[in-house]
């Protein structure tokens, strides 16, 4: 029997690479160089499903993935919560006083300023966090670092210099699972998400009649994020992910009332909440 395939955009070491391993330890992780290579995969059947970020609690949203999964056509069928740790590493011998430049994702040296800054050394952006521990093993240069991975360092045969350096230690990333067809979680199955898209008419307060719905049944709405559609102003498509279940009365009360406000509407999946938010709650902040 084939192993099953899980897209994920980067190099082998990735954190999207990470989160499939914890995830999914049977399955086969599959390298795409762009967010649109590992959507195509998907929904080609290449892969059977995707394994890709949507936010992260220190940079923010993903802005690709909220304007490329609504064409998608694609589904969530699962999320997934990984901690970022980052590493300083360089090629075998290397010593920190040899190091002159660090290489990595522009996130990745935002979310490391603190020892970028003690070191005195200058970062430079590359396309991924892999890919620059992949292109100084390559380059065998030992004044040149890269922040990435721990299974970066393994798969590239780098020296780990400084472990976990992220100015934050709560920096975790997001992660939805994708799939080609839908897979609601049943009713009643422990804590769900719905995630649904949707355009409001344009009429004045649209957008405060379409959502009031989820006051008024006691809906809770973790996540709303706008973005234009095809560059038009005043086209703008949301993307919403709210606790419970479509079926739930509460729920469903307040879908109809947005459906009634909106010329677009979309469920893109209805899946298990990740444990990891129980973390993160508003009671266990007080």
């Amino acid at each position: 029997m084939s192993k099953m395939k899980i897209a994920f955009q980067g190099e082998p070491g990735a954190n999207s690479h990470i989160a499939i391993v914890e995830a999914y330890p049977d399955a086969e992780p599959m390298p795409c160089a762009t967010f649109e290579d590992a959507l195509s995969a998907i929904s080609s059947g290449e892969a059977d499903l995707g394994m890709i970020p949507i936010e992260n609690s220190v940079a923010g949203r993903v802005a690709d993935i909220h304007h490329l999964l609504p064409a998608s056509g694609l589904f969530i069928i699962g999320e997934w919560f990984l901690p970022v740790r980052h590493q300083l590493m360089a090629v075998k011998g290397t010593k920190l006083e040899d190091i002159k430049s660090v290489e990595s994702h522009v996130h990745a040296l935002g979310q490391c300023r603190r020892i970028i800054r003690k070191l005195g050394i200058k970062g430079i952006v590359h396309a991924d966090t892999a890919g620059s521990a992949r292109d100084i093993s390559e380059r065998n240069d030992k004044t040149v670092a890269a922040i990435a991975s721990r299974l970066a360092a393994k798969i590239y045969g780098l020296d780990i210099l400084a472990e976990d350096i992220e100015d934050e230690s709560h920096n975790t990333t997001r992660f939805v699972v994708l799939a080609r067809e839908p897979k609601w979680a049943a009713q009643g199955s422990g804590p769900l998400v719905t995630t649904f898209v949707f355009r409001v008419r344009n009429l004045p307060a649209a957008l405060y009649k379409a959502l009031g719905g989820f006051a008024t049944n006691g809906v809770n709405m973790t996540k709303l994020e706008s973005y234009m559609v095809d560059g038009n102003f005043f086209a703008t498509q949301f993307y919403a992910d709210v606790d419970g279940h479509p079926e739930d009365k509460g729920l469903a009360f307040a879908i109809e009332e947005l459906k009634f406000f909106s010329r677009e509407f979309r469920i893109v999946g209805v899946y298990p909440g990740h444990p990891f938010r129980a973390t993160f709650s508003e009671a266990q902040q007080d």
